[in-house]
């Protein structure tokens, strides 16, 4: 037996990695959310790893990465039927209970959100492991074993593109992102080959969708603009902290944190803030079409 992982592309993580031991070929796949990519593994060694957005141009293109897949294969000199395992990058099953569950525990707040997203679900990505078969056969006709393709948790995914490329035999990882399945914030331990999540904080606690209500707030693309939230920092003063963490955050001592959800909208609606956010910090939300940056928001970055 070995170990299975991949790692999604992010906004802090460029590219995916999959580590396999003691089996020769693996192909890792991200898709479908944000920054698609893959990547391939021979021997233990990442050959190769690519975006597709570097193929067809489209900024953070969320599509199969039909493109990145065929470069990969290529560089690596392999069909795609030759390949050992193929490896996605997080549950799909285990997410669609997050978004069940919550809309569940929010019910009747969440039911706008609920009615635009299940037909997607329903639809498509409840049945992935069919859809990546059929997108798979676009590269190698002969590709027909299903039992080749591995579905990782998400965080673990993160964790494993950290800790296995390390020149480190032992180590305490950290994970932090927007949400995965249910984890928003991991803390895992690897050793040698191995590598086990011991703490998680779970969604709608998350300091990424923390960070990402900020990027809506200042009229910014959520999972594509929070690079411009952390550009435009240096030009302000941190005048908000205090109401940050008086009220947006509950902060313990030891590490763990609660975001305060009568602030936030993305657990039910179709935004990430509400009117209380924007009363905590006395202006709406900016519409870039209509408004400019200035002081306020570069003080709120």
């Amino acid at each position: 037996g070995g170990l299975i992982i991949l790692s999604q592309g992010s906004a802090v993580a460029p590219f995916i990695y999959t580590i396999f031991w003691s089996v020769t070929s693996i192909l890792g796949i991200s898709a479908f959310y944000h920054d698609s990519a893959a990547a391939i593994i021979v021997d233990g060694k990442i050959l190769a790893a690519a975006q597709e957005e570097r193929f067809t141009r489209k900024k953070h293109d969320s599509n199969y990465p039909y493109n990145a897949v065929e470069f990969v294969l290529k560089f690596a000199k392999l069909k795609l039927s030759n390949v050992d395992h193929i490896i996605f990058f997080e549950k799909p099953f285990l997410k669609f209970e997050r978004l069940l569950e919550t809309y569940v525990a929010f019910a009747p707040r969440g039911f706008k959100q609920f009615t635009k997203s299940m037909p997607t679900w329903l639809r498509e990505k409840l049945f992935q492991k069919n859809m990546l078969m059929k997108l798979l056969k676009e590269h190698d006709k002969n590709f027909e074993d299903e039992r080749k393709i591995y579905f990782s948790e998400h965080h673990l995914s993160h964790a494993a593109s950290a800790f296995f490329p390390s020149p480190f035999k032992e180590a305490v990882v950290l994970t932090a992102d927007g949400v995965g399945e249910w984890a928003t914030t991991t803390v895992a331990i690897g050793k040698d080959k191995e590598l086990s999540i011991e703490k998680e904080i779970h969604f709608p606690h998350s300091l990424g969708l923390l960070y990402s209500a900020f990027t809506y707030y200042s009229g910014f693309k959520v999972n594509s603009g929070e690079y411009k939230l952390m550009g435009l920092a240096p030009y302000g003063e941190p005048k908000y902290i205090n109401q940050i963490k008086d009220n947006l955050i509950d902060l313990k001592d030891d590490g763990s944190f609660k975001l305060n959800q009568d602030y936030f909208n993305y657990a039910t609606g179709l935004t990430m803030t509400n009117k209380k956010f924007e009363e905590l910090f006395k202006n709406p939300v900016r519409i870039p079409e209509k408004n400019f940056l200035t002081q306020f928001h570069m003080d709120v970055a």
